[in-house]
């Protein structure tokens, strides 16, 4: 706390605590700063399938009566993207005439004019969603990566004095977009292991013992195959998902792989098609300006960028001319822009914007953003999200 942006010490500069544990939980949620680390220090991820990560998007909208239709559940795939790239709705009706409405798409899309948030935003103008919000009123948004790789995807969880758990691990179940109880019950394992690791002195290996004896594991082997069908393309990835998760209840004889990391994905920009996104009509459909101030985020203004990059000329001299800077499209709050100062171009990041989803760390094409942690009680402030 109370560092400036050139790293010197504000007035109010408040030192780190050193805070020391014989075992120490990882829980930081997808794509966790320290889990990356700790993934990559320890090796935790040799002999697994590349991690795989998807966008999410969701807003609440306040809605009519008469299009309410209270626990009523609405799943979709596919539209308004392209049969080759993965993705897929939900719209879960809430009480007090609230509807929870949201989009996935897989970070493991190839064309860098695509613009994750603008597909969302289209998403909206379907006749079947646009006549339930339609004289509705936009209350929230948010944006955050999923993990999704699954089974095949999930590290070492045990290294000496930590366990990494959750969807800092990645325990999301992917098909049903739900991760929450699995985190609990890792957690929940994670218990029972440090209490025979300090009581009877047992290796933080047995963590991995536990976990493939529990109900997540199973849950896990049975979504296994999902995610990686759909590299198939929609139609036969939808063919495949019904015959295993319906007809053998996920126990197919066989596990599909994850081939690629999804920053490895992406198309030159001149091979791909461009995308004409059209205008938001501020009624059903939105800019990034307006719904980056529905999260509320805030940072202090002078302290360092929690966006850094690697190589500051690498966007510029390369990722520009590859892949027309893909940065300024798959970011859902406008941190990154190109703007042309005097016939030059200049990468600018607007760090204050960000609602720290994590995509910029998964997507960049070389790997040359890294999110670290910002000056404390700084980032979006979500209410009932």
């Amino acid at each position: 706390m109370g560092v400036d942006k050139n790293g010197n010490k504000k007035d109010g500069f408040e030192p780190g605590i050193e805070l020391l544990g014989k075992v120490t939980v990882f829980a930081e949620g997808c794509r966790g700063h320290l889990g990356k680390q700790l993934i990559e220090k320890y090796n935790l991820s040799e002999g697994k399938d590349p991690q795989q990560y998807g966008i999410g998007f969701k807003e609440i909208w306040e809605i009519s009566e008469k299009n309410h239709e209270e626990g009523m559940v609405m799943h979709t795939a596919g539209w308004p993207l392209d049969n080759n790239t993965y993705g897929g709705s939900f719209m879960y009706h809430a009480e007090n005439k609230q509807v929870f409405l949201g989009y996935v798409i897989g970070l493991d899309y190839k064309n860098p004019h695509l613009s994750p948030f603008d597909e969302f935003q289209r998403f909206k103008t379907h006749p079947a969603i646009k006549k339930i919000i339609e004289g509705g009123k936009r209350i929230s948004y948010g944006a955050r990566a999923l993990i999704e790789g699954g089974l095949q995807s999930l590290p070492k969880m045990f290294m000496p004095g930590a366990l990494l758990i959750g969807c800092d691990a990645g325990t999301l179940n992917m098909p049903k977009i739900k991760g929450s109880h699995t985190a609990m019950k890792s957690g929940m394992i994670a218990a029972e292991t440090i209490n025979e690791h300090l009581k009877e002195n047992k290796d933080l290996s047995i963590y991995e013992d536990k976990f493939k004896k529990s109900w997540i594991y199973e849950e896990l082997h049975q979504a296994r195959n999902v995610k990686p069908s759909f590299s198939w393309g929609l139609i036969l990835g939808i063919i495949f998902t019904g015959i295993d998760q319906i007809l053998f209840r996920g126990k197919l004889p066989f596990t599909l792989r994850h081939k690629h990391a999804d920053h490895e994905t992406l198309k030159p920009a001149n091979e791909m098609p461009k995308i004409d996104y059209p205008k938001p009509d501020n009624v059903i459909t939105f800019d990034k300006t307006s719904s980056v101030y529905l999260t509320g985020t805030n940072h202090t203004d002078n302290q360092p960028v929690h966006l850094q990059l690697k190589d500051p000329n690498l966007p510029i001299n390369y990722t520009l001319e590859k892949f027309d800077e893909p940065a300024q499209r798959y970011c859902p709050a406008g941190v990154y822009e190109v703007q042309n100062e005097n016939g030059v171009n200049k990468f600018v990041i607007n760090s204050q914007n960000c609602i720290h989803c994590k995509t910029c760390d998964i997507k960049e094409p070389s790997q040359n953003i890294t999110w670290v942690t910002p000056e404390g009680s700084g980032g979006p402030k979500y209410g009932n999200m």
